[in-house]
């Protein structure tokens, strides 16, 4: 019943600290977001100082008095102490990072202090997540990337990060709860799926055709006036094979478009991740493709931004807002 009213107490106290500010990317910690209370330690050193008063009253003995007072004031001194060790500190959201359902969304956050202290023992946890902990130098600036996990595509905005610390004689918590203005996206989960129709190649009536220009290394051919000195092989010239130019050509293969009713048996999310395995495939496979979607078509291309724009698609389909 007790662990009952306490759950309700912490959700209760939890929803209130957030409704005092909006979401933001930077936070600098001040006395009107830093919470702090006597931790379990605490309550049983101030339950100790009590029995100590008591006995003191009790056998009129001073010496129990004088250390009483004494643990007393150390008691007091703590609260200082633990509430400087997060006062003062700049936190920055800086990025997130995308990955596919399922797996964990990294957050690249930046610690910093202008403070002419040391932070000690500072521990991080998203609302949903494992604690981790640092110390940040007096001046210095830190980036940490912490992980969330993830269980659908689209829009995964991070969740709300507890900052705490129990520093520096674990009598006191002092923590903060700050819900960050940032966001990354969650690509649908890839899941292998047969062969693609045969309808998806188009030909251009040529198999890998090249083009002189291109990126893709050809040979070497024998240098002649006007060419230009960039494109020389040195190595080779240094070997005394002669004066030879790099030759490079540009490989024009079969375009593949991905189309979303070539699977009309399986559901929305089962043809969205049936669709990033074979993004996935022919990407690193280097063959141009590109993609059909209701309301979606992308041209054939290759490369990364290529890659991730067909992946962002595909995420955000039938998905309202965006980063």
């Amino acid at each position: 019943m007790i662990g009952l009213f306490q759950q309700k107490l912490k959700r209760a106290f939890f929803r209130w600290s957030l409704r005092r500010s909006p979401r933001q990317r930077e936070l600098i910690l001040s006395q009107k977001r830093i919470y702090i209370m006597p931790s379990r330690a605490g309550f049983t050193f101030l339950v100790m100082l009590l029995v100590m008063l008591v006995l003191g009253i009790n056998f009129q003995n001073n010496l129990i008095f004088a250390v009483t007072f004494l643990l007393g004031s150390l008691f007091v001194v703590a609260i200082l102490h633990t509430y400087a060790n997060l006062s003062g500190m700049r936190i920055q959201f800086v990025r997130g990072h995308p990955c596919f359902a399922g797996e964990q969304a990294g957050f690249d956050l930046c610690f910093s202090s202008k403070q002419q202290r040391d932070y000690e023992s500072i521990q991080l946890r998203w609302q949903h997540g494992t604690s981790s902990s640092f110390d940040l130098a007096a001046n210095q600036t830190r980036e940490l990337r912490l992980y969330q996990p993830t269980q659908q595509r689209g829009i995964h905005k991070a969740e709300a990060l507890l900052i705490e610390t129990f520093y520096p004689l674990g009598l006191f918590r002092a923590w903060t709860w700050m819900e960050a203005d940032l966001s990354t996206l969650v690509y649908p989960r890839p899941i292998e799926g047969g062969q693609l129709p045969g309808s998806s190649v188009s030909h251009s009536g040529k198999q890998a055709s090249e083009q002189a220009g291109g990126e893709d290394f050809s040979g070497l051919e024998q240098f002649q006036t006007g060419m230009s000195l960039k494109r020389v092989a040195w190595k080779q010239y240094a070997r005394g094979q002669g004066l030879h130019v790099k030759h490079y050509v540009e490989l024009t293969d079969n375009q593949c478009w991905l189309c979303w009713e070539f699977w009309p048996e399986l559901d929305v999310e089962a043809r969205l991740s049936r669709l990033t395995w074979w993004v996935l495939q022919l990407d690193r496979k280097g063959q141009p493709y590109g993609l059909r979607m209701p309301g979606i078509e992308i041209e054939p291309q290759r490369g990364e931004t290529h890659r991730l724009n067909v992946l962002e698609a595909l995420a955000c389909f039938e998905q309202q807002g965006g980063l």
